[in-house]
């Protein structure tokens, strides 16, 4: 009977080629083996050479340290790379592939990592952190929970040193936090992979992370031209480019000026109509004593029931012709004659339903 292996079509050895021609390469000769066991004999030699009672010591030492076991020192130090920045993504077995792609591996291989630090796709890898947070920790393997962490440790240290996007980061503590307390209270009825003391130490450093984060005070620049500086229609026109009206009711708080623009009725009205139907507003219609519409409590009324346009500067991309996610700039070894007209955006909620079975 032949072997079948992810490919029907060859037992899955690595080849290189050589001027005889390709040469199937060997992982384990007899020479490694050799060398290997003159190595594991001089170990020995070295380890019964110690001390017992020094060995004893560092045992018990290992022992007292096993609720914390070092583990964020190696989150930190220990992350997963993949030379290729993209990932097939399939569902079910055919003949050619066996198996499916699950939404840990899509995170370990997609190098989230390094997109923390690309001021683009910042926004979208903390939305995306924030809805696995939300319904699929549970989902990711241990690998992926190591990097996940590795990730969010990124992006906290980010914000802590460049105090940009705290709210959003604030907002990704919280519904982890929750998960977490959530699951660490049902142990046993859950599942959770790996020790429950792990999980603890990490809830542990989520509030600690909060607790930074709810200190973080901004630092004033002294580099002469401020926002009090500018004439109030580019102030407005500053106001009108933003897509979250949190932000709008922040930047009010900075000056006098800023309070009174940030109350204008347009900038609302245009702010919900960007972000919502006219049959939305139909059924959460808001009007003030005088008969006018409240776009501003219209706003944050429709934000509690449906959900707002999200915006990003970069984002990952699926092709429709390969089934492969990968980020755009990285490229992908595609196939189709026209590849752009394959490319497709893909939201963070997206990304989440391209993995659910």
């Amino acid at each position: 009977m032949p072997f079948l292996g992810q490919d029907w079509r060859s037992p899955g050895w690595s080849w290189i080629k050589t001027e005889d021609g390709w040469k199937r390469c060997e992982p384990w000769t007899e020479g490694l083996e050799g060398e290997n066991n003159r190595c594991g004999a001089s170990h020995g030699i070295i380890l019964n050479s110690e001390d017992e009672e020094i060995f004893n010591n560092e045992e018990h030492e290992y022992a007292s340290k096993k609720r914390k076991k070092d583990h964020f020192r190696n989150d930190r130090n220990t992350q997963c790379f993949y030379r290729e920045k993209w990932i097939y993504v399939h569902k079910e077995s055919t003949r050619e592939r066996h198996g499916y792609c699950t939404l840990g591996e899509a995170f370990n291989r997609l190098d989230f990592f390094s997109a923390v630090q690309d001021a683009r796709r910042f926004t979208y890898v903390a939305r995306l952190l924030q809805l696995i947070a939300k319904s699929q920790l549970t989902s990711l393997s241990g690998v992926a929970q190591k990097n996940y962490f590795n990730v969010l440790d990124k992006i906290v240290q980010k914000v802590l040193d460049d105090h940009q996007n705290p709210r959003l980061i604030k907002d990704l503590l919280q519904d982890l936090s929750s998960t977490l307390c959530i699951l660490i209270r049902g142990v046993g009825k859950s599942v959770l992979v790996g020790n429950i003391n792990i999980w603890v130490c990490r809830l542990e450093t989520i509030l600690n992370w909060q607790q930074q984060l709810q200190n973080l005070q901004m630092t004033e620049v002294d580099s002469g031209l401020t926002l009090s500086d500018l004439p109030v229609h580019m102030l407005s026109n500053i106001l009108y480019r933003f897509s979250d009206g949190w932000d709008i009711v922040t930047l009010g708080q900075v000056t006098p000026t800023l309070s009174a623009l940030s109350e204008d009725r347009r900038l609302w009205k245009k702010l919900c109509q960007y972000h919502f139907g006219e049959k939305q507003f139909c059924r959460h219609l808001i009007l003030s004593e005088k008969g006018h519409i409240e776009w501003k409590l219209m706003y944050f009324a429709l934000q509690k029931h449906y959900p707002t346009k999200e915006q990003y500067g970069d984002t990952l991309h699926f092709c429709r012709h390969c089934s492969i996610l990968f980020w755009k700039d990285s490229g992908h070894p595609c196939t189709a004659a026209d590849p752009d007209s394959c490319f497709t955006p893909v939201s963070p909620q997206h990304f989440i339903d391209l993995f659910k079975f």
